[in-house]
């Protein structure tokens, strides 16, 4: 027995000693591309040295001789920290993610090859003026100096995703930038599946005019009336079973409530209380470990800028410098259009078009698959654009038999401009230059804010599609694609795009809101982003005389929902108070006691509080019951709460009220009816996900910020080195807006929303500030994974300064890059 035991405590010791053996051994193979930010590095495509100083919060401030020096220290700067990163980003704009994830990523590979963006990337490097190819160049030879670096130095490959998955990195190429930017328009844009949307629920509808109430506009001057989409494509089906999108973490396909979000706002010196103009930027997209943003400072040869880039693009999107601040909201402008095309029914290679059948544009593209067969797509194009599958946002449903769609959108320029625009700006001294520098931006279309010293402006930026009057629906349903007004006629001169100038108020701001009214076709679109934030933005600018950099931070992190305390008065209108005292455990005392909560809440999304939770689970579980009856299984799309939707039907407006009404019952419910049993479900389902003490409930608890790594977010054990979880105050429709998931399980987890948030003064320009969600950082070993985390859940920031002191003085370190002789 004691030789058994005996031998019994020599396994385990020997399996302790071989578990820290192989921990290690992984741990100095990840660790082995961990940077070294206190390096010399002889670099080939140098003209002079290029010195990046990388200060306490690893920002890198990049020194050169000449900008081509510095848009090489850049591309130098980006593919340490963020290697990984960029050859997801590259991947998944080329549609080549499956030769390294399998069968997993086909699906998007497959829609991204029909979107065929990286070849439209390529023909555009064409496009471009010499000195932004130049800068490209420049860029992609400083990414290719560390790539040389790693592979000479055996630095761990680059990554330590990369011991995991065999994802060899080719060198990098102008293209691939202006790639990176049509793939962001692809996360940006939400028209396609809005007209999807619109034309299934126009489907499923007997009551037309029912239309407006759940799918309403923006308020406003409205718009005239459409025809019924079965008119428009007869044959047909009323409900069709949803087809859901790929969830893949590395698909660019999101719904349309995530197509997008931003806040930015400026207040010119007649409204600052230090004389000086202000900005705010905060552009919403969903979180990922690690973020999008990435901060760098160049000092150019016109001056110095600092602010937030995406890595595998050599430009300070949202940034300042010493003149000049600038900020990025979606503009919603309305540049997808979806096609009916009729196929030829004697001849399935040609679609009709105004002057006859004609031939589909045709092209083999062959997917290289891991661990299975290649996969060859046939790419079909008509005069309008791409056709794509029935599947992508449920096309099928909406799609006639005997045809196909295809969609027309100015992110598939062949001749983008939009880099060059971009650095452009980053040399603008004045609100003229920064507008005059954004003329040659196409898509993703965005509101430009601007700030100089003296004054303030906004400019929609992105190309406008000029659409004929006669167009059947104004671009809002499919429509026909050989019915000649149904199709563009290229593109609005940029003077048609919306401006704003110098305010007499003072104050700029913009929440993706509706900018202008203009009637179709010279509208901007019919779909805005935002509807609830702006009213509290409103009060929040109007309640103070002049400003400062720290009320516009109060701003950013504001939690107050106008929508909580809007739409509850609404619909407890019948609830609060009433009825007899209710025994303990019973659904009418729970019912109670939830009111009471309410009744004296502000309507502040706060994570430590419990009524935020009691009430958007009661106003979800509200809108569920009020269109699962009419809508059927399409009730699954809107998984996202409508305030305008919930109003009109409370308050009745032209017979909404209708609503509440279930079809399939005998009685007549009415709206109070509605509410009572809305608010059970949700207390029933508070009750089974987080107990029945409604007073110790977090909303934090359910709103967590999930920044999950897109491969390894999901991978037993890795999973708690690489996501990043943090408890958050805010909500859908708060202006620090924390987008909520809307599926189960877990629909409140916060998915989207402000990775990066910058306010700039230009009384002091080196008191601005600005942060990022996660951190620098892509490797999870480096302390710069996560070290902002905790500061941007708290509403901190690190200082935004172009002195070159300052950034020496707390260096975590000093890169020197030299020309290799």
């Amino acid at each position: 027995m004691a030789l058994i035991f005996r031998w019994l405590v020599r396994l385990a010791a020997l399996m302790i000693v071989l578990t820290v053996v192989v921990t290690g051994l992984v741990y100095w193979l990840a660790s082995r591309s961990l940077p070294d930010y206190n390096d010399e590095v002889a670099v080939y495509g140098l003209t002079a040295p290029v010195e990046i100083v990388r200060d306490n919060a690893n920002v890198p401030h990049i020194f050169g001789a000449a900008d081509r020096d510095v848009y090489y220290g850049l591309g130098f700067a980006h593919a340490q920290d963020r290697m990984w990163q960029m050859i997801m980003l590259r991947r998944t704009a080329q549609g080549r993610l499956s030769e390294v994830f399998g069968t997993a990523t086909l699906n998007t590979d497959q829609l991204l090859r029909r979107f065929d963006i990286y070849t439209a990337a390529v023909r555009s490097v064409e496009a471009l003026d010499p000195k932004t190819r130049a800068a490209l160049e420049a860029y992609a030879t400083g990414v290719n100096a560390r790539l040389d670096q790693i592979n000479s130095e055996a630095l761990g490959r680059g990554a330590p995703e990369m011991w995991l998955f065999n994802a060899p990195m080719a060198p990098w190429s102008p293209a691939d930038s202006v790639a990176i930017v049509k793939l962001m328009g692809l996360q940006l844009s939400g028209h396609l599946e809005a007209e999807v949307i619109r034309a299934r629920t126009s489907l499923a509808l007997p009551d037309q005019k029912r239309l407006v109430d759940i799918l309403p506009d923006a308020p406003g001057t409205g718009v005239a009336a459409l025809p019924e989409y079965a008119a428009l494509a007869p044959g047909v089906k009323r409900y069709a079973d949803n087809i859901p999108l790929d969830p893949h973490p590395l698909s660019p396909f999101k719904h349309l409530a995530f197509s997008g979000a931003s806040n930015a706002w400026a207040a010119a010196p007649s409204r600052s209380a230090s004389g000086g103009t202000l900005l705010a930027n905060d552009p919403h997209l969903g979180f990922t470990a690690p973020s999008i943003w990435y901060l760098a400072r160049l000092e150019l040869s016109s001056g110095g800028v600092i602010g937030a880039t995406i890595p595998g693009m050599p430009v300070v999107l949202t940034g300042r410098s010493a003149d000049l601040g600038w900020g990025l909201t979606s503009a919603n402008v309305d540049d997808q259009d979806v096609y009916i095309e009729e196929i030829n029914p004697d001849n399935p290679e040609e679609y009709r078009t105004p002057d006859g059948f004609k031939k589909f544009v045709t092209r083999s593209s062959i997917i290289t698959v891991k661990d299975a067969d290649p996969v060859t797509v046939t790419l079909r194009w008509t005069d309008n654009g791409p056709v794509l599958p029935g599947s992508h946002y449920n096309l099928s449903s909406i799609t006639p038999p005997g045809h196909v769609t295809s969609v027309n959108w100015t992110v598939l320029s062949e001749e983008d401009t939009s880099l060059s625009a971009a650095l452009a700006l980053m040399e603008a001294k004045t609100i003229e230059d920064g507008i005059a520098a954004s003329a040659g931006y196409v898509a993703p279309a965005q509101n430009l804010m601007l700030a100089d010293r003296n004054r303030i402006a906004m400019k929609t930026i992105g190309a406008l599609p000029r659409r004929d009057a006669g167009h059947q629906s104004k671009g809002r349903m499919p429509s026909r694609g050989w019915i000649a007004s149904n199709r563009w006629d290229g593109i609005m001169p940029f003077t048609a795009n919306p401006e704003f100038v110098a305010p007499s108020g003072g104050i700029l701001g913009n929440t993706n809101n509706k900018t202008v009214d203009r009637p179709f076709p010279n509208h901007v679109s019919y779909l805005w982003g935002d509807t609830q934030r702006v009213q509290r933005w409103q009060r929040l600018m109007q309640n103070r005389q002049v400003h400062t950099r720290d009320s516009f931070i109060e701003a950013q992190l504001d939690t107050v929902s106008f929508t909580a305390r809007s739409l509850l008065p609404l619909i407890g209108a019948e609830l609060w108070f009433t009825g007899e005292a209710a025994a303990d455990g019973t659904a009418e005392r729970q019912r109670q006691r939830a009111l009471s909560l309410l009744a004296g809440w502000s309507g502040e999304m706060n994570e430590h509080l419990p009524e935020p939770l009691i009430y958007a689970a009661w106003i979800r579980a509200l809108q569920d019951r009020l269109i699962q009856d009419e809508l059927g299984p399409l009730a699954d799309e809107f998984d996202h709460v409508e305030p305008l939707f919930i109003e009109r039907v409370f308050r009745d407006v032209d017979g909404a009220a209708v609503w509440c009404d279930v079809l399939q019952s005998a009685p007549v419910e009415t709206c109070s009816d509605m509410a009572r049993l809305a608010l059970d479900d949700a207390l029933l389902w508070i009750n089974e996900t987080w107990g029945s003490q409604l007073e110790s409930l977090r909303w934090g608890d359910a709103h967590q910020a999930t920044h999950n790594h897109a491969v390894l977010g999901e991978v037993p054990v890795l999973r708690y080195f690489v996501n990043i979880l943090q408890s958050t105050s805010g909500g859908d429709h708060t202006l620090q807006r924390g987008r909520t998931k809307g599926t189960d399980p877990d629909p409140f987890q916060n998915v989207h929303g402000a990775g990066y948030r910058g306010v700039y003064d230009f009384a002091d320009p080196d008191s601005s500030v600005f942060v990022t969600s996660t951190g620098q950082s892509g490797h999870f070993l480096s302390r710069h994974y996560d070290d902002m985390a905790q500061l941007w859940r708290r509403g901190e920031y690190i200082p935004m300064s172009l002195d070159e002191g300052l950034a020496r003085a707390a260096a975590v370190g000093v890169t020197v890059l030299t020309p290799a002789q």
